[in-house]
């Protein structure tokens, strides 16, 4: 039997006005025989739980990700805020000048040496 006529019968059958009682017969007639090993009921329940413990390690992988990573986002939250105070202790302000590490004489240093004044 063609590959494309197992399909059609197959196909067919899923129509709610066939009587799939038949199917069975058919295929057994034109020499297509099915049939499953003693243990074919456990190996089937076997993958079926494997696939179970393989999307509960995803999670599990998540979730361990996501703990890694809100515990260096706050690290790195302490640094920056450590920065901040630091830079307030050192100049005195929070200002841009003060961020960047630049002061009043610095300033105009840089104006000269791009402008070449």
């Amino acid at each position: 039997m063609d590959p494309s006529e197992i399909k059609k019968i197959l196909f067919s059958s899923l129509k709610s006005e066939t009587d799939t009682r038949e199917v069975p017969g058919f295929l057994e007639k034109e020499g297509v025989s099915y049939s499953f090993s003693p243990d074919f009921g456990e190996k089937v329940l076997n993958k079926l739980f494997s696939a179970g413990l393989t999307i509960n390690r995803e999670v599990e992988f998540i979730r361990s990700m996501n703990f890694a990573f809100y515990r260096i986002a706050l690290t790195g939250v302490a640094a920056i805020v450590l920065l901040i105070i630091s830079i307030f202790l050192m100049d005195g302000s929070l200002s841009l000048n003060s961020f960047l590490g630049l002061s009043d004489n610095y300033d105009e240093s840089i104006v000269c040496l791009l402008t070449g004044n």
